[in-house]
């Protein structure tokens, strides 16, 4: 799972926010005392061990560190070159990466420094602290200072990292990604710049823990830690650093099986073709859907409260809320059997929601996973046999920021455990597993099939964000594709090697991949060309794929032309439509 973005320190954005960054769930006593990483589990959600790092304290003293560097402040001293942060011996389950303890002056050495950041007797429970301050005076306030680090040991692996962090006054920033930055940040090559981070973190707090989880690309160079402000005033302090491996280099696939049998499908169409739902059941638009624009698929979003933490977490509530949408979901069936589409039933809201980190609550908290399964069974009996369903779509966009706490089944185990329930009611219909980190084709990389009949695997795509978010939360407009992005040029074959991991993983285990979203948004200059190229490469991999979205925000929206300002459907058809409306025009009918 990658929890970096490719598209500068800014998160992820659709409708609303998409950080990709995170909040550990776990404790962490003072490096004095044994800190136990619980709960690292295998790709079917089982715990494998529960490691003390007190016991790995001759790994941390063969992690030597980077040396320091400062990409935000002119006034940074100049770094010498970085050193590895981890032996070879580094690169197992659950081992130390990185500690970092600010009592040691050699330490404190290695950090850039500017005139807003100091060091400070306000530690964690005592000793030497990093302090950073943002004056309310400033403009654009941005206080930062960094770290090299040698990430060369720890390609192709996710390391996991906390920190214990406390703030004063610190502003609410325009942007998620900005406020209290707790960050790492690498280049690729191949896949460009990237920013791994916890978001959301900003007013007064005491002392608590920040944890993120990043992937590690092959080719990643020029690491660096980040800490300080962006973007908001006010004051935060930064105490114990650590990594540890949280999960290992990638499996190795199997080579594609000679002679294969076609994969489960679900269908015995030749493809399925079609678009995300609106957010509310309109008979109007599920027949020019059908009729007029003659898709024969339909991702049914069952949805609320998105971009928004800590939401859904009074069950009695939420079942009330679930009790109206699948009878909003009963109307939309009976239309999808009028009209000639399948519906694919997305749980895109799940109990408990997400923390401020967009982690979801369920991979951590027992209550919400157990309810998560239940309401699996609710759908299930409702619509076992319907000839409308396609498949059932169990969480939309996992992310996982942190091992689950033991017992707990994390983002794979907690879709196999509804997966099975699922299966005790429902033999039949097909069930739609995704992958970790927002269902990314980096995801991928470490997806194992899982152990329940007649499945399908979903991916995302959205890369490069830059591109198909521009625009979104202030950020950058002008992107055009193909063309450099990021710093590299981006045309189709860019996008083939950006989805390789997910057609590895097609080959290697006969599976079917459905696309149940990919966009650009309707001002980004290319947007109808990336659109096209990104479906010849889901056609001649034999996907069926569902566009995002039709009639629900305008900015997505296949029928507004390119001014963001301009609310009101095109007079005439724009390009992005007549692209899906030419492979609509190939859909057979189920």
């Amino acid at each position: 799972m990658s929890m970096c973005s490719s598209h500068g320190p800014q998160g992820r954005a659709r409708h609303s926010v998409r950080a990709a960054s995170f909040v550990n769930q776990t404790r962490r006593a003072r490096s004095d005392a044994p800190y136990l990483v619980h709960g690292l589990k295998d790709d079917s959600g089982n715990i494998m061990r529960t490691i003390s790092l007190s016991c790995l304290a001759a790994f941390a003293a063969l992690c030597a560190t980077g040396a320091m560097g400062d990409r935000h402040m002119a006034a940074a001293a100049t770094p010498p070159a970085p050193t590895r942060i981890g032996p070879a011996l580094g690169s197992q389950l659950g081992s130390v990466v990185l500690r970092i303890d600010f009592e040691d002056s050699a330490e404190r050495a290695k950090w850039s420094q500017t005139p807003r950041t100091r060091w400070v007797n306000e530690g964690h429970g005592g000793g030497t602290a990093l302090r950073v301050e943002a004056p309310a005076t400033e403009k654009s306030p941005t206080a930062m200072v960094s770290r090299a680090l040698d990430l060369t040991a720890y390609r192709g692996m996710q390391l996991h990292f906390t920190c214990k962090a406390k703030a004063e006054k610190v502003t609410q920033p325009p942007e998620p990604y900005n406020g209290v930055k707790f960050m790492l940040h690498f280049k690729s090559p191949s896949l460009g710049p990237r920013w791994c981070n916890v978001s959301q973190v900003h007013g007064t707090f005491d002392w608590k823990e920040l944890s993120f989880v990043a992937a590690i690309s092959d080719d990643a160079e020029d690491g660096e830690l980040d800490l300080g402000l962006q973007n908001s005033t006010g004051t935060v302090w930064f105490d114990d650093i650590a990594g540890v491996v949280a999960r290992g280099a990638p499996p190795r696939r199997p080579a594609p099986m000679a002679n294969a049998p076609p994969p489960f499908k679900g269908h015995e169409l030749p493809r399925l073709r079609g678009v995300m739902s609106p957010n509310t059941f309109r008979d109007e638009d599920l027949r020019v859907l059908g009729v007029e624009w003659r898709a024969n698929l339909i991702r049914w979003q069952i949805t609320r409260n998105w971009g928004k933490p800590n939401t859904d977490l009074d069950l009695a509530d939420y079942d009330r809320w679930i009790e109206s949408e699948l009878a909003d979901l009963d109307q939309a069936l009976a239309a999808c059997g009028r009209y000639g589409i399948k519906a694919v039933v997305d749980l895109h809201s799940p109990p408990g929601g997400r923390y401020e980190d967009n982690s979801v609550r369920m991979f951590h908290e027992a209550l919400y996973q157990e309810h998560f399964v239940q309401v699996w069974e609710k759908i299930a009996r409702r619509y076992k046999g319907h000839a409308a369903v396609w498949g059932y779509d169990l969480v939309n966009e996992p992310v996982q920021g942190a091992p689950s706490p033991p017992g707990i089944a994390d983002w794979l185990g907690a879709q196999v455990k509804a997966a099975k329930a699922i299966r005790a009611i429902d033999r039949e219909t097909p069930i739609i597993i995704e992958a970790d980190d927002w269902d990314s084709p980096a995801g991928f990389r470490y997806l194992m099939p899982v152990d329940v009949p007649r499945v399908i695997y979903q991916v995302h795509m959205y890369w490069p964000h830059s591109f198909t978010h521009q625009g979104v939360h202030g950020s950058r407009t002008g992107i055009a594709y193909p063309g450099v992005i990021d710093g590299r040029p981006c045309d189709r074959e860019a996008l083939r090697r950006y989805l390789q991991p997910v057609r590895e993983f097609q080959l290697a285990y006969n599976a079917h991949i459905y696309c149940g979203e990919f966009s650009a948004i309707r001002w980004a200059p290319g947007a109808a060309q990336y659109l096209k190229d990104c479906i010849d490469l889901f056609e001649r991999y034999d996907w069926d794929w569902s566009y995002h979205a039709y009639r629900e925000w305008d900015g997505w929206s296949l029928e507004h032309g390119p001014d963001p300002k301009d609310h009101r459907p095109t007079a005439t058809p724009t390009d992005r439509k007549g692209l899906l409306l030419d492979w609509f025009a190939k859909n057979k009918k189920p």
